[in-house]
């Protein structure tokens, strides 16, 4: 059962492909910085260190953009197959307050509170 109105959907589609671009364009950016900044040769060891150490952390935030960049294309193909919005755990609506300020969420606000509540208990293997 479609739950937003081809409009509403096309502004989502239009809101993730632009998010989407941002976070490709971005890695582009980051990826030619570190090639130029490699190109550089470190005559301190400290400042050799300092760029490794700013690399790494690149590559971190770059690895959790293209995780995002995967719920992303996800989300556009729930767009597709008119399931979005559609709580993946309950089958319930998921506000569209917070599908604007996540569109790559798959759980309504209940069930993410409950999965966050297990997950923070001493024994949950999840």
């Amino acid at each position: 059962m479609a739950y937003f109105t081809d409009e509403q959907l096309g502004m989502f589609r239009r809101l993730l492909e632009t998010q989407k671009e941002e976070l490709i364009q971005e890695a582009g950016r980051t990826v030619n910085e570190m090639m130029a900044e490699h190109e550089d040769h470190f005559a301190d060891p400290a400042d050799r260190a300092s760029w490794e150490s700013q690399s790494t952390r690149d590559l971190r935030i770059r690895d959790r953009e293209r995780k995002l960049l995967e719920k992303i294309d996800e989300a556009i193909q729930r767009i597709d197959d008119k399931v979005f919005g559609e709580c993946e755990e309950c089958g319930e609506m998921i506000s569209i307050g917070r599908l604007k300020a996540r569109p790559v969420t798959t759980l309504c606000i209940n069930c993410k509170s409950e999965q966050e509540s297990k997950e923070n208990k001493p024994n949950y293997k999840g």
